[in-house]
């Protein structure tokens, strides 16, 4: 395994997978949007250069692809373009907030083998959920999960972004995708897109950080996280997974307008390696972007050199640094030994980087969205529209093995 990981670390000639998001169309106002999703942007890639992409991750042998958005079923191409990937031998891992899945549909998607869904939760109760999430979300999550178990659709996920809200909700939400058939996938909130605003009010908080490491240690061989929590294996045992970041080595964002990025939780133009209408297309950014061979090279561990629990978190998430303003080789800012606390106390006012595009359907508001549980939020802050789903790249699969081409049989 260590040597597999380490030729992980110098990146791959093709990613295990990518995530794709289709477009920053959205029906939803998640305060927590990676990418600021809202509105769609009219220079989203056409069917036929959707396409053209996954020829190239059938010829690169990629395994499968993590589509989101946004909401990717409001795409009218969206079957279509499902049908043609799996067509073409790369399986699909779709995010959605349920709201296209009827029974006709859960019927259609429980007959094939290579396709599997993620329903995007915030909350075991609709109190929680919604507050995130929007009114009557829940209820179209929960309609969602009716009707694939329904259709006797095994082992879709129920994908849940943890936060302060619902850490105490862990065994509810695991009970919650036991009922439905499904597996739980838990991920970390990231402080990029709208979720920068909303950073403060949601991360979870150090005794709630040991609570949820204590739970995936006693669960972990059940829940999928994607190596969203590497950071957490600084309290001692190492949870399953790679522990290391991908970003650029095994896992990259192909953004709506075709944009590569390194890491799907980092939008920024830090980290955009290039652009697959360029000569080349995808193939030719992945194997030769300055970016993505600066990222595979030997990595400092620099102000974390001297902690002794390095080797374990791995200096924690390059996208939780970048957009709380501390350097990409020093302390997560949810480091569990509290170096990120005192690293962020040193970050001056505007040192914290903006994201560079925002889909909302309504400006950014000027300063933080306060977040409320069981109260709607005060006169004038109301919450910009958001994508609903926080898809990390590596959910779902064992090493070299993606479950979204196991049968479900």
């Amino acid at each position: 395994m260590t040597r597999l990981v380490e030729h992980f670390r110098e990146g791959l000639d093709a990613p295990i997978c990518l995530t794709w998001e289709l477009t920053y169309a959205c029906n939803l106002a998640c305060v927590h949007c990676l990418s600021s999703s809202g509105r769609r942007d009219p220079r989203e890639l056409t069917t036929a250069e959707c396409r053209a992409v996954i020829d190239e991750l059938e010829r690169m042998q990629v395994f499968y692809v993590n589509i989101g958005g946004g909401e990717p079923t409001v795409r009218p191409d969206f079957w279509e373009l499902v049908d043609y990937a799996t067509a073409h031998r790369v399986g699909v891992k779709f995010s959605t907030n349920g709201v296209r899945i009827s029974p006709e549909v859960a019927r259609r998607l429980a007959a094939s083998d290579y396709v599997d869904v993620q329903i995007s939760l915030d909350g075991a109760t609709a109190e929680v959920n919604d507050a995130v999430r929007g009114a009557g979300s829940y209820d179209t999550a929960i309609r969602a999960m009716e009707n694939l178990a329904a259709a006797e659709f095994r082992g879709f996920k129920l994908s849940v972004v943890a936060t302060r809200h619902n850490i105490g909700q862990l065994d509810a939400f695991k009970a919650l995708a036991d009922r439905f058939g499904a597996q739980l996938r838990l991920t970390r909130l990231r402080p990029s897109g709208r979720g920068a605003d909303t950073w403060d009010e949601l991360h979870p908080l150090p005794d709630q950080q040991r609570q949820l490491y204590d739970w995936l240690v006693a669960h972990g061989e059940q829940v999928l996280t994607g190596d969203s929590f590497f950071h957490l294996s600084a309290y001692g045992e190492t949870l399953p997974g790679l522990n290391l970041c991908g970003a650029g080595r095994v896992v990259c964002l192909i953004d709506p307008v075709g944009d590569v990025y390194a890491c799907p939780f980092a939008i920024h133009d830090t980290f955009k390696a290039g652009n697959v209408r360029e000569p080349g297309g995808f193939t030719s950014v992945w194997r030769e972007s300055e970016l993505f061979a600066s990222l595979r090279e030997p990595q400092s561990a620099g102000a974390c050199a001297s902690c002794g629990h390095f080797d374990a978190c791995q200096g924690g998430c390059m996208a939780a640094k970048f957009f709380t303003g501390l350097p990409l080789d020093g302390p997560d800012p949810e480091c569990v030994r509290g170096f990120g606390e005192t690293a962020l106390a040193g970050v001056g006012a505007g040192q914290t980087p903006r994201p560079s595009q925002d889909h909302s359907r309504a400006s950014r508001p000027a300063r933080p969205v306060p977040v409320s549980i069981g109260r709607r939020p005060p006169a004038g802050t109301d919450r910009p529209p958001a994508k609903p789903c926080d898809d990390s790249p590596l959910a779902g699969i064992s090493v070299g093995v993606p479950d979204v081409t196991r049968s479900r049989r």
